[in-house]
């Protein structure tokens, strides 16, 4: 029987376990959210022995060799020594320096952290609260343009993250974890191709950053950006994109709600065989816009997409 070591805790565990799940049973109160290798939540690092991992490529080899691994993803086949992520040690510490909400359940967080942090748009980070519980969010700041880190919290039902959230105010501090990239970016080479963005509530965030992004660098294909909201107050940044879209010839904004969405994906044509799809939202509506896109005739290595998995409290 393997044993696992943590802190000086030492405790047997049964041949095959999942890491994160005898951790937690162990008492380390590991943090997780989508259990599916892409959050980085669980991150731990093992100073002796070594997990079977069913997704090494999930960690770049700098920090395998260091010996983090996604816990989640990882089974106890022999014994183990592990170091739980630290926030107060491994992480960044970051002020609240803006509080506000663009929507009534949409909490926009603007956070400086203490020292720089190289970032793409698109890209998730971690935040850690003062009670030690952590969420991956995409960044929704445009590097090199804005001074501040941007997240766009879904504040609709509870969550040990987003009710702790509420409360924030500016001067607080928050801790930031791993920073690692999803499927979203932006690529230059794009430039005349078409680009589709399509958000489900605040998945818009990443998508925000990378619509700037492209602007930024000037892109001359058309740019179609669709935002599915529960109702019209869920258009969080309607005005904003209204006022790009008024600067940008080339930009075509589409505020949509459920009640709409059918008609909206039954008219749905691709403008090119070229365009760049960004999808980016909750699973069941990133699949549906998928699926159409596919019915519409995108190749599939010219779909990318992200989507947001939470855990209610």
């Amino acid at each position: 029987m393997p044993e696992l070591e943590v802190a000086g805790k030492r405790w047997t565990v049964a041949p095959a376990s999942n890491l994160l799940d005898a951790l937690n049973a162990g008492g380390c109160k590991v943090p997780y959210s989508c259990r599916a290798g892409s959050c980085h939540a669980c991150l731990v690092r093992c100073l002796s022995g070594e997990p079977a991992d069913a997704r090494p490529e999930a960690l770049d080899s700098f920090q395998r060799a260091e010996g983090w691994r996604l816990s989640c993803q990882c089974l106890v086949v022999q014994d183990l020594v592990v170091e739980v992520f630290d926030p107060a040690r491994d992480g960044v510490e970051a002020e609240v320096v803006c509080v506000d909400w663009p929507a009534p359940d949409v909490l926009r967080l603007r956070l400086a952290p203490s020292r720089p942090l190289r970032y793409s748009a698109g890209q998730h980070l971690l935040l850690w609260n003062d009670e030690g519980v952590a969420r991956p969010y995409s960044l929704a700041s445009l590097p090199g343009f804005d001074d501040f880190l941007e997240f766009h919290l879904d504040c609709r039902k509870p969550g040990l993250f987003s009710d702790r959230a509420r409360r924030l105010v500016p001067g607080n501090k928050l801790r930031l974890g791993e920073l690692h990239g999803g499927a979203l970016h932006y690529d230059p080479s794009w430039d005349s191709r078409p680009l589709l963005f399509l958000a489900a509530g605040t998945g818009l965030a990443p998508l925000w950053g990378l619509l700037r992004e492209a602007l930024r660098n000037h892109h001359q294909g058309p740019i179609r950006i669709i935002h599915l909201a529960h109702d019209a107050s869920g258009h969080y940044l309607a005005k904003s994109l209204t006022e790009m879209a008024a600067a940008h010839s080339g930009l075509v904004v589409q505020l949509i709600t459920p009640a709409e969405l059918p008609e909206v994906l039954a008219q749905f044509r691709l403008v090119s065989r070229q365009t760049i799809a960004l999808l980016c939202g909750h699973p069941a509506s990133v699949e549906e816009f998928a699926r159409r896109l596919y019915l519409a005739g995108l190749p599939r290595n010219q779909l990318l997409a992200d989507t947001f998995l939470t855990r209610d409290a």
